[in-house]
């Protein structure tokens, strides 16, 4: 065989060195490698066995004057034939080494946005510094190898002391110091946010018309709001008064970031004089800001002693870092700390705020939500590279299995193992570098695509800056190198058994060894032991536990393939040979003796079940139950709401209202609770509620266990079973209590006076709104929960409620109350992109691994056909074994899936697991039409035709 015949025959496995009749004879055989190693038969000289000692051949030879060596140029030879042979088997692994490349690329940008997000600078963008109070809270405790500190965001405003701005005056270089306090405003029934005039220079804020506010009535507002000279009402703290607009300004200039929808990777505003990069920035739109005189905001404000940042502006040539750090000493000088009483080992000193770090203190709900991002990258980061592994691993794996009689016959005829391992590594290296290029370079698109899903659906959080420097857009290239560096080691191990054994055994078939089999019982069972674990943790915990199960059994699952697809198909034999013909007694004989390559098949069917399962059921089972105990828990007829606040005694009002048998006011915040987890610090964030005790339990039922929720006061707290158990409190006699920090930082320890069941919808913690008010810098709207009496008339009695609080709002049809986080829309939201994408990589390789599959049965279809099999027997066949394959895998995923799950729903919802129908149709349905496809659809030029032309 020449080389012109391999270049131009068929690029299938059956081609150039063939597994099968080619091997079993002589001239077949001789022939073979001979076209493999570019010279004439082996009995030649400069073949393949005793006789070839020159260069290029496979044996101990000399090294030439100018040649590069014996085992060099031959396996380069080897390499380079060999990928051209068998092209066709190389295309499916070429596609799952892309789409790998692209993921980890992908991935890989997005986790390095977020790593360097931060909020965006607007209301201070003309400030060269910003003091601050620390918007973070630390918690350190003892591990065995020393002392750990962790950190969580705080989602309250940390004030400063009003004897800051004073001494940040008094500094050296300091051009201009000045006070800002925010507020919320209510107008037109829409919210809207209060500062003190001078403070617009921070921004700056340019007058469009109009002056100054002097008076106490006097205004200034944004473009939009009203014209100069306009009488507005404007509601703050409950209160409606009336002000005249004495000018309009424009929105304010931004410093680091770029409006929502520009090209990422915009550089940075002419006022930003850091030189900071700037990203996208992302978010909703800001509230309009209304400015008001000095001294009213300041009364308006309610913390006349306290303020919430002191922006600066520095003299001309004067440093910005070294006037923050002459700022720093001068503050610490002083001993000024923030407001309120921190933690023990908490700081509590006030921080200086220079280039990115300024947004800080103006978007509060940014720290936290990318603390949360981060956290969710970094929990499915093991999986991404888990999963990438176990794809490029099967794939190439399952490449090189369908080729270990040619491999074993190198061995055979002389070839020494370092030039078989040298030969493979150079195929696969080829292959994988340019698959793992083209992925890297699609991967840029993927992750802009997958930055812009969250802005399309207003998912992030107002303020989120992501920024894409130059540098990271190299970040696809280094998951390239990962990609290539994984099939390389995928090859070495594929090959390892044919070039460790003697030349005599290579072409010896071997099955699966019994250490195989051991390790993925014991991973199976470790598995099982870390889903039981799962059931006496709640939280995070639970959640971790539950995913880390999943994981080792579906590792479990592949080591144990060839015996699980042996006693699959013991199962399913009986009915294939009963009910399917001649195609079903062909696919049950078939599938009886293929055990490890159905094994190979099912092992990423069972990875995509399990995975898609574990990740979306745990959420969804998680949201059902909330939402049915937010229901259940409803007790009101309907709702008041306000912007700005209800007027003060509405609450008194409103009860007293014909028709109204009960009112509740509930307002909502975030705590956090400071403990540990398997002996490290933990800093866990948590939503609460804050609500009025008298009537409670008539308009919003949280199913009190013990104690009483009538007993709810400031200095109290009401806890959810589940939690109280873990804490070990209860209410009582005993005086157990509860160390919560609020959302501004500071410390209350809490005495419990009631536990409930109902903590998925309400939080594990339920706490009096007057005790939430005092840490809570901007309220948010009112809403008032409003119980009927049995005969009253809901649309008369809402008429009586909007007219005894005008500017308020009724709602006849209120919705079930449900604590929520800011970023669970964020990360819902990413979490389902995630699952699709890895979901995706893992339906590429069951393509690719039942495509590799049929490549190398085609010899075996052609001798059936040569023997008499028609085409619709085949294709019978080869459905049903398709069949059994999705089957099989379906139902192992779904059970390796079922065992997590169980334990982390009776963990944390206290119910079974829940799957949305929907979701459980589509994993069916996919992985049906992709077993289908990849086993019909390599082998149609085998089936085509009329028997015997196209088969001899």
């Amino acid at each position: 065989m020449s080389e012109d015949a391999v270049d131009n025959s068929g690029a299938g496995a059956d081609t150039g060195i063939r597994a099968g009749a080619d091997i079993r004879t002589g001239a077949g055989a001789r022939g073979a490698v001979g076209a493999v190693s570019g010279s004439r038969p082996a009995d030649g000289p400069g073949g393949i066995g005793p006789g070839g000692t020159g260069p290029g051949t496979i044996g101990p030879g000399t090294v030439g004057p100018g040649t590069v060596g014996p085992g060099v140029k031959v396996t380069r030879l080897l390499a380079a034939r060999s990928a051209r042979t068998h092209r066709k088997a190389w295309a499916a692994v070429f596609a799952a080494l892309a789409l790998t490349s692209l993921l980890l690329g992908s991935f890989g940008l997005a986790l390095g946005s977020a790593a360097l997000g931060h909020a965006r600078v607007e209301r201070y963008a003309a400030a060269d510094l910003v003091v601050a109070g620390n918007q973070n809270t630390a918690h350190t405790a003892k591990e065995l190898g020393g002392t750990t500190t962790v950190r969580a965001g705080l989602t309250e405003r940390v004030r400063i002391p009003d004897a800051a701005l004073d001494v940040v005056r008094n500094v050296p270089g300091v051009g201009a110091a000045v006070a800002d306090r925010v507020f919320q405003v209510g107008v037109g029934g829409a919210a809207a946010v209060g500062r003190p005039w001078p403070a617009a220079r921070l921004a700056p804020y340019a007058l469009r018309d109009g002056r100054a506010p002097r008076g106490a009535d006097e205004v200034v507002v944004e473009r939009g709001v009203a014209r100069v000279g306009e009488r507005v009402v404007l509601r703050v703290a409950g209160a409606d008064t009336p002000y005249t607009v004495v000018g309009v300004t424009d929105g304010p200039g931004t410093a680091t970031g770029t409006p929502a929808g520009t090209e990422p990777g915009a550089a940075a505003g002419p006022s930003d004089r850091d030189g900071a990069t700037a990203g996208a920035a992302a978010g909703t739109a800001a509230s309009p800001v209304i400015h008001f005189s000095q001294e009213t905001a300041r009364r308006l404000s309610g913390h006349r002693d306290s303020l919430d940042a002191v922006g600066v502006v520095a003299e001309p040539g004067v440093s910005t870092d070294a006037l923050a750090e002459d700022v720093r000493q001068a503050l610490a000088k002083a001993g000024l700390q923030d407001t309120g009483r921190r933690a023990d080992g908490d700081p509590s000193g006030l921080r200086v705020l220079t280039g990115d770090e300024r947004g800080a203190a103006e978007y509060l709900g940014v720290a936290p939500a990318r603390s949360t991002l981060l956290a969710l990258f970094a929990s499915v980061a093991g999986t991404v590279v888990l999963v990438s592994l176990l794809v490029v691993a099967s794939t190439t794996v399952q490449a090189l299995r369908q080729r270990s009689y040619e491999l074993g016959l190198l061995r055979a005829v002389g070839a020494t193992p370092g030039q078989v391992r040298g030969a493979v590594g150079r195929e696969v290296g080829r292959i994988a570098t340019v698959a793992a290029g083209c992925g890297a370079l699609v991967a840029v698109p993927g992750y802009l695509g997958l930055r812009a899903l969250p802005v399309v659906q207003d998912a992030l959080p107002a303020g989120l800056v992501l920024p894409a420097p130059a540098w990271l857009w190299a970040a696809p290239l280094v998951t390239a190198g990962i990609t290539v560096l994984m099939a390389w080691l995928a090859a070495l191990i594929a090959c390892a058994g044919t070039v460790k054994a003697r030349p005599a055994e290579a072409l010896r078939e071997t099955g699966p060894g019994q250490g195989r089999r051991i390790s993925g019982l014991v991973l199976l069972g470790l598995g099982v032991m870390a889903a039981g674990t799962a059931t006496t943790q709640g939280g995070q915990a639970a959640g971790a536990a539950a995913g880390g199960a999943a994981i080792m059994m579906v590792i479990g699952c592949a080591l144990l393939g060839p015996w699980i697809a042996a006693g699959a198909m013991r199962v399913l034999g009986v009915p294939l040979r009963r009910l399917g013909g001649t195609g079903g007694r062909l696919a049950a004989a078939g599938s009886a003796a293929s055990a490890v390559r159905l094994g190979a098949a099912i092992t990423p069917i069972v990875l995509v079940t399990a995975f898609v399962c574990v990740q979306l059921a745990s959420g969804a089972t998680v949201a059902r139950q909330a939402d049915e105990q937010a229901r259940a828990a409803l007790r009101a007829g309907l709702t008041v709401g306000a912007e700005g606040g209800l007027p003060g005694g509405a609450l008194d009002r409103i009860r007293r209202t014909a028709g109204v048998s009960a009112a509740t006011d509930v307002v909502r915040s975030s705590v956090v609770l400071a403990g540990k987890t398997l002996g490290a610090p933990e800093l866990e964030p948590l939503p609460v509620l804050g609500v009025t005790a008298e009537g409670l339990e008539r308009t919003l039922d949280p199913e009190v266990t013990e104690g009483s929720v009538a007993d709810l006061a400031p200095g109290t707290v009401a806890v959810g079973a589940d939690r109280a158990r873990s804490l070990g409190v209860r209410p009582g006699t005993s005086g157990d209590t509860v160390t919560l920090r609020f959302g501004d930082g500071q410390e209350a320890r809490l005495r419990v006076v009631a536990t409930y069941e109902r903590s998925l919808a309400f939080g594990d913690f339920l706490l009096s709104r007057d005790e939430l008010l005092r840490h809570m810098s901007v309220p948010g709207p009112a809403r008032v929960l409003v119980a009927l009496a049995p005969d009253a008339d809901p649309a008369r009695t809402g008429g009586e409620l909007a007219a005894a609080l005008p500017g308020a709002r009724v709602d006849l049809s209120p919705g079930p109350v449900r604590v929520t986080t800011d970023d669970a829309e964020l990360v819902s939201l990413v979490t389902v992109a995630v699952v699709g994408a890895i979901a995706g990589l893992t339906m590429i390789a069951v393509l690719s691994t039942l495509s590799l599959i049929a490549v190398g049965r085609r010899p075996e279809l052609r001798l059936l056909r040569l023997a008499g099999a028609g085409r619709r027997p085949l294709r019978s066949m080869l459905t049903l074994e398709a069949a059994a394959v999705a089957l099989t895998g379906l139902v192992v995923g779904g059970t390796v899936a079922s065992v997590p799950l169980l334990a982390f729903a009776l963990a944390l919802a206290g119910s079974l697991p829940y799957l949305p129908p929907v979701v459980g149709g589509l994993v069916v349905a996919v992985v049906a039409v992709t077993a289908v496809a990849g086993t019909l659809l390599p082998l149609r030029p085998t089936l085509r035709g009329t028997y015997p032309l196209e088969c001899r």
